[in-house]
């Protein structure tokens, strides 16, 4: 047993979410997972600007960092602030110093100002899908880690799937893609069937009936709170990674939530099923393997002993030798800074939303 383990990954994040929190109350309260996405999530993305975007994930890479998370998979969407979001993000993980894989959410939901939550999926690619799917080949082709990013496939027409997939393909990448999260998704896998690639990264899967090349990105808490049922990733053969879906970057306390949702139907399930899941994220990251972060607590390499200990926390974080978290504190930046500028890019956010 040991106070140390190697870096953790979060295997599905929206860095964009990190200025949610004390958001204004939506025109109506959502009674569905489509009205959820329509009344909150689709009306954040469409409120964010380059400056907000910057603050949000540094805000977020930041906490994920003093949570002892060093590397993160992030799907973004803002629709009226596309060209160059993916290397806002990046600028802002790299100055925390966290590891980042990026995408650009491509969606056919938006037609100039006006947006759709029913697509034709016979219509053809719209200019917003294919300026989103210009960014990830810009980002891409530029040197950036990352994927080809699609919403969903209930928000996009097959031409923009099929584009989609094609463009991962000619970049040598992976298509990192919601899939059946909730029911308007249900069609999801026989859309995607004969698309999906083993270096696809399959979100929620929540109501996936087909069977899907890919790592599926199971997102626990994130499921629970939007009341879309829970997803039993391991009926599925394939590798399952942990994420968070925005909801914040505390994978010890994400790894909590996976066991216990687990276990309520399952007496037989084991927190080494999640603390696999966790682990599984190295894959995209194998350089985490030689970070070193240090916690408080002298069984945090211990999956049962992590499941029923809440309150671990990181002390210290190193990676490539240089010491990016001391005594919980971080190193190389201004948490005080990040949060006053954070906080002024919130208000300017929450503005737009009331």
């Amino acid at each position: 047993m040991s106070f140390t383990t190697n870096g953790l990954v979060c295997g599905h994040h929206h860095l964009y979410s990190s200025l949610a929190r004390g958001m204004p109350a939506p025109p109506q309260t959502p009674t569905s997972f489509l009205s959820v996405l329509e009344n909150v999530w689709w009306r954040l993305d469409a409120a964010l600007d380059l400056d907000i975007i910057y603050w949000s994930a540094a805000l977020g890479a930041a906490e994920a960092l003093l949570n002892g998370t060093t590397a993160i998979i992030d799907h973004h969407e803002s629709p009226f602030a596309i060209e160059d979001s993916l290397s806002i993000i990046q600028s802002a993980c790299d100055m925390v110093g966290v590891s980042s894989n990026l995408s650009y959410g491509v969606t056919d939901r938006w037609t100039g100002n006006t947006m759709s939550s029913a697509v034709d999926t016979s219509s053809k690619m719209t200019e917003e899908a294919r300026r989103g799917l210009a960014e990830n080949e810009r980002f891409i082709r530029s040197g950036g880690r990352g994927m080809v990013g699609v919403h969903a496939a209930f928000t996009c027409a097959d031409d923009t799937l099929h584009a989609a997939a094609d463009l991962a393909k000619q970049l040598g990448v992976g298509v990192h893609i919601h899939v059946a999260e909730g029911l308007d998704d249900i069609d999801a896998g026989q859309r995607l069937q004969s698309l999906a690639q083993d270096d696809w990264l399959i979100v929620h899967a929540v109501h996936l009936k087909e069977k899907l090349n890919g790592t599926l990105a199971h997102n626990p808490r994130s499921n629970m709170n939007n009341a879309v049922g829970y997803a039993h990733p391991t009926k599925w053969p394939n590798d399952v990674i942990l994420g968070t879906d925005g909801i914040g970057a505390d994978m010890l306390e994400e790894v909590r939530i996976a066991y216990v949702r687990q276990r309520e139907s399952d007496i037989t399930a084991s927190p080494e099923d999640a603390w696999q899941w966790l682990s599984n994220g190295e894959k995209f990251f194998p350089e985490v393997r030689n970070d070193v972060v240090t916690w408080s607590y002298d069984h945090s390499d211990s999956p049962w002993h992590v499941a029923f200990t809440p309150g671990i926390r990181c002390t210290s974080v190193s990676r490539n030798g240089e010491l990016l978290v001391s005594d919980g504190q971080p190193t190389k930046f201004d948490m005080n800074e990040i949060r006053a500028k954070a906080a002024e890019a919130s208000t300017t956010l929450h503005e737009r939303l009331s």
